[in-house]
């Protein structure tokens, strides 16, 4: 098939999205009703991306039993809209405020505080709104061509394909994910575990039921959700009372406009983060974090200054920016295009597909393309929205941080019990989730970050009923995996993952042991702390 071929059906699929994003007539007669809930999706996300413990993850889970009531097209495009939008409000706090509200934004404190405390704060900001919405284009593009691309391959694919394929991803989910790989194929096993309640479909007999018949249908996906990434979050940061200092927050509009210098030194950093994000998101289980991490990495290595990283570079800032929204908006590429989901966040969209009825895989784009499609179209819609609004609101923001836990974290928990229960009109559900909540906070204190847990569960299900097909259809010989093509390269590919992870351990092990007493070995980018401090550092 020719270029030209893919580049008209790219564009034409591209036209029709717009039409989906601008359609049907809402308020007043004109105002689109996809992209009302496309504009409250980014509004939102803007707002609690400021907010530390109330980032994408935790508001997409309040906000999931919402979805209930609404089209699958509008409910999309929103909780979409909060996951970009949320990393565009956390920016603004690691540069003012030194503040790095989610994981992805730790590196930009690094040199953004320095550049605010040298008084170019508001320049830093600029570049990085224009850093993000670059990165966040190419990303979009990369969908575009992308995924049409991966369907026709995965077309191919049988239920060993498929079976190896969900195996790759649980295994890179799990032990590429923040802390240490062996707890976080502890916490994906424990999510495989908790898919597997209820009752069996081929057999129909109960599993782990404990004689409860409200598990007969196995745990909620909200209730799982609201718990681990809701309740345990708040209990895990309502002791944060750090005042926070807002001296620098007073910045005005014509302080964000970047100098023709400032750009000229932006420009490659810009692109050679957006690349390595791009990179990263092709890889399930990385996610943002860690493609911010190596791209500030990689930018230091090339520099011809790299002693003054951490002092207030401006390539420190925009690089690792740009690779965050190119790795987000490329983590769309195996969610929507295969049903692999790179990390939590777009393991519980995929949660919100399977709600409305719609398994995404290689069928989605020809049997939904008015979701695939006006989902790419509010991708840009988006962040020409989120660039409009982050200029004029960013004080808005930083003032909303001093607004207290003891108010923002009861509120947040009533609405999470409010959801859950008008979700099915069910008081266990409410009861599972404060239940859910509690162990998962026992984890967090524990060091077991929960987010594998929500890929095994997600995963799970579909890699069980695949493992048996296959099984099946080759009278039991499990042969049938390294036998076919496709299949016996996933497993090579889940080798590979695993050869890796224990090569680098063993060597991070020795050069610990041949480090001198009182030095620290270095940390790698997947090892990131899981939390990190809110006291900002002078």
């Amino acid at each position: 098939m020719g270029g030209r071929p893919v580049i008209e059906t790219a564009l034409s699929g591209l036209g029709y999205g717009f039409s989906v994003a601008f359609g049907p007539p809402f308020l007043l007669g004109f105002i689109p009703y996809n992209l009302t809930w496309c504009f409250v999706g980014v509004l939102v996300g803007n707002m609690v991306g400021v907010l530390p413990g109330m980032g994408p993850l935790a508001t997409i889970s309040i906000l999931l039993p919402l979805t209930f009531g609404m089209k699958a097209v509008p409910a999309i495009l929103m909780l979409a809209g909060i996951l970009y939008g949320g990393q565009y409000g956390g920016a603004i706090c690691s540069v003012l405020l030194n503040l790095p509200c989610h994981p992805p934004h730790a590196v930009t404190c690094l040199d953004g505080f320095p550049m605010t405390k040298q008084g170019r704060g508001g320049v830093a900001l600029g570049v990085t709104v224009i850093a993000s919405f670059i990165g966040a284009s190419w990303g979009i593009t990369e969908m575009i061509f992308l995924s049409p691309l991966l369907v026709k391959a995965a077309l191919q694919f049988g239920p060993a394909e498929v079976c190896t394929l969900m195996l790759l991803g649980l295994l890179a989910g799990s032990t590429l994910a923040r802390g240490s790989p062996l707890k976080g194929v502890a916490m994906t096993l424990l999510g495989l575990f908790l898919g597997s309640i209820g009752t069996d479909l081929e057999t129909g007999s109960e599993r782990f039921t404990f004689g409860l018949t409200e598990l007969d249908d196995g745990i909620e996906l909200i209730a799982l959700a609201l718990g681990v990434f809701g309740i345990a979050e708040f209990m895990n940061s309502v002791n944060q009372v750090a005042p926070i200092n807002m001296r620098y927050t007073n910045v005005r509009l014509r302080d964000l406009r970047p100098s023709w210098d400032d750009l000229k030194r932006a420009f490659f950093p810009m692109w050679r983060g957006t690349i390595c994000g791009s990179l990263c998101s092709l890889i399930p289980g990385t996610g943002p974090t860690i493609a911010s991490f190596v791209a500030y990495a990689a930018e230091k290595k090339v520099s011809k200054t790299p002693e003054k990283f951490g002092t207030g570079m401006l390539e420190g800032v925009v690089c690792p920016e740009a690779a965050t929204h190119s790795s987000i908006q490329g983590d769309f590429i195996p969610t929507m295009s295969l049903g692999i989901p790179g990390d939590a966040v777009m393991a519980l969209l995929l949660g919100a597909l399977m709600i409305q009825g719609i398994v995404p895989g290689p069928q989605l784009i020809s049997q939904h393309p008015d979701i695939f499609w006006g989902l790419v179209a509010s991708f840009w819609i988006g962040n020409v929205i989120l660039v409009v609004l982050n200029v004029p609101l960013i004080g808005i923001w930083c003032k909303m941080l001093a607004i207290p836990y003891r108010f923002l974290y009861p509120s947040a928990l009533f609405f999470v019990c409010i959801g859950v229960y008008a979700a099915n009109n069910d008081f266990f559900q409410v009861g599972e989730v404060v239940a859910i909540g509690a162990f998962g906070y026992v984890l967090l204190r524990l060091g077991f970050h929960p987010a594998p847990i929500l890929l095994g569960f997600v995963l799970g299900p579909r890699f069980e009923e695949n493992f048996r097909r296959a099984m099946l259809i080759a009278r039991g010989d499990i042969g049938v995996f390294v036998e076919r093509p496709i299949s016996a390269f996933f497993v090579a590919m889940c080798v590979i993952l695993i050869g890796t992870q224990l090569y680098v351990r063993l060597r991070s092990a020795k050069s610990k042991r041949g480090a001198p007493p009182g030095e620290a070995a270095p940390i790698a980018p997947q090892m990131a702390p899981q939390r990190i401090p809110v006291t900002p550092a002078e």
